[in-house]
């Protein structure tokens, strides 16, 4: 027989309740924190308003949990750890997530609308909240399409006496109603970095890859060109490099060649002398090319 659990006033709950079999358990508006329900079967049961959240991050909490069809509206798992949980079917609606462990889990129709609305489905926890509100919250909605059409990602490697060409850059960007994110590249980036400029590339309207500098992020740019469909305008100044004594011409990176033949989405690079021919030149030669190769890329195939 499933075990009876009801619990009728919220409160903390102590123990161990692993391999438990809860099927169709009631722990309305209970405070879970901290109890072990590895292993545990929840399927059905009624654990809305629950407190799962868990102040030590590894702890088994639901760890390989059955969660199927189980109720977990308003339910808060702050830290909580589902790896290896089954969670599909399981009512959704309200939930607080975050940074949870999903290694391993099932998840599959998790319904995030409410009793008595048309039913929505997902099929990730941690992007629920964001789909019903992007359903549900036009600010969400228009929030979304500011950055996507007015984010400009600039990406290089910038020596302190070129910082007045950048500051420079982004302050005329801003005039033309264009929000410029940075990313300066002055110690070679790790994992977590790359990743974070692929979701920002990725939000762009367009991107603006500065190759003065021969060692200007060539890892990072081959990276997000492949994987990022967003037009990519290169820049170079023209003042050559002083190698060994000598005036040397300044050019790309021997790989950026490469990059530009394969993907269609890499403009011709603008070599420029200055800042006042870089800013003089930027809506003819950086903006418009941009905004007409975005247009082309959102065009029907």
């Amino acid at each position: 027989m499933p075990t009876s659990v009801i619990l009728t006033s919220p409160g903390p709950v102590s123990a161990n309740l692993s391999h438990a079999d809860l099927t169709r358990a009631d722990f309305d508006q209970a405070s879970l924190t901290g109890v072990n329900l590895s292993k545990a079967d929840l399927s059905h049961a009624h654990l809305s308003k629950v407190d799962f959240s868990q102040a030590y991050f590894f702890a088994p909490i639901l760890e390989e949990a059955d969660l199927r069809e189980a109720d977990l509206s308003r339910a808060t798992l702050v830290e909580t750890n589902l790896t290896g949980a089954t969670l599909t079917n399981c009512q959704i609606y309200g939930i607080s997530v975050w940074d949870v462990q999903l290694e391993g889990a099932k998840q599959d129709s998790l319904i995030i609308t409410p009793p008595g609305e048309p039913r929505i489905t997902v099929d990730d926890l941690e992007v629920a909240q964001f789909i019903y509100l992007l359903l549900n919250n036009r600010k969400i909605r228009d929030v979304i399409d500011t950055i996507t059409s007015k984010v400009v990602l600039i990406l290089g490697r910038f020596i302190p006496e070129r910082k007045a060409v950048l500051d420079a850059l982004q302050n005329d960007l801003r005039k033309h109603n264009y929000l410029p994110v940075l990313f300066d590249f002055e110690k070679p980036a790790n994992r977590d970095l790359t990743e974070t400029v692929n979701t920002l590339a990725h939000l762009a309207r367009f991107i603006i890859v500065d190759l003065t500098d021969p060692s200007s992020a060539p890892h990072e740019v081959a990276t997000v060109i492949p994987h990022t469909v967003v037009p990519v305008q290169p820049l170079l100044w023209q003042e050559p490099l002083m190698v060994d004594g000598k005036a040397v011409e300044r050019r790309e990176y021997a790989m950026f060649e490469d990059l530009r033949r394969r993907h269609h989405w890499v403009l011709p690079t603008f070599r420029y002398q200055n800042t006042t021919e870089l800013l003089a030149s930027l809506q003819a030669q950086i903006i418009a090319p941009a905004e007409q190769k975005a247009k082309e890329l959102m065009q029907p195939k």
